[in-house]
């Protein structure tokens, strides 16, 4: 009896740069020369920006661009085999793929339930889980390993809310987001210092609003510092490339 074969699920964002790929490939993009700007690809191929964001840095992650932010996006030459990247070696028996689900639906899903969890955490957080999400704050280095508190901060207010499903869920989609090669590439192109700083300023917020015991504010400043990061990492790259 013939089995079945198992059918792969492709992100979206795989798909366009996969197209785009190709058209490098074909010397449709000649290399050195810039790529349409953003809101034209979006438009020739129907789909968000957002999802051809994604797509653009997972081909400079695999060498078919350059992303210069202030510039525009490149397209590089290819290596003397012909080839733009390296077949990747085989994953070691312990060691953890990465995840290919988008930064901007992790950073969507997270839109959906962090707030509601920060409220909650204004409600029924313990004096001790308090203690621990303005340690976490107050911890937060712009310096040093800022990604590690902001981690922190976050789980920390997961951890208050009270319900324990809530919180697995919140750590697992920081788990899928600090595997997904994409979601790191953004960050070094976006996530500066000033940045850096910007959040800090928004975890202050959430962080007085869950120790004034407010649920409301709690839940509005949880948005709001979403929303912030959204528009962060949607920043244009260059003026004269993506737009």
């Amino acid at each position: 009896m013939t089995s079945l074969q198992a059918v792969a699920s492709t992100r979206l964002y795989r798909m366009i740069a996969d197209q785009i790929a190709a058209r490098i490939k074909a010397g449709d993009f000649p290399a050195g020369g810039r790529l349409p700007a953003e809101r034209e690809l979006a438009e020739q191929l129907q789909v968000s920006r957002a999802s051809v964001r994604e797509a653009l840095i997972a081909l400079e992650i695999e060498g078919y661009v350059d992303v210069r932010v202030g510039t525009g996006v490149f397209v590089c030459p290819p290596r003397e085999d012909g080839n733009y990247q390296d077949a990747p070696p085989p994953p070691a028996a312990d060691s953890v793929e990465a995840t290919d689900i988008g930064p901007f639906d992790l950073l969507e899903t997270r839109l959906l339930i962090e707030p509601e969890c920060a409220a909650l955490a204004a409600q029924k957080a313990s004096p001790a889980q308090i203690a621990a999400i303005r340690l976490a704050h107050e911890g937060m280095s712009l310096t040093e390993s800022p990604s590690v508190h902001d981690r922190a901060f976050h789980s920390a207010i997961g951890a208050a809310c009270g319900n324990a499903a809530l919180a697995a869920a919140i750590s697992h989609i920081w788990h899928l987001s600090t595997l997904s090669p994409v979601f790191h590439r953004l960050e070094e192109h976006f996530v500066t210092t000033k940045v850096w700083s910007e959040a800090q300023k928004e975890h202050e917020r959430i962080l007085a609003a869950i120790v004034d015991r407010d649920p409301i504010r709690a839940r509005h400043a949880m948005h709001d510092h979403l929303v912030g990061i959204l528009a962060r990492l949607r920043e244009d790259f260059g003026t004269g490339g993506i737009r």
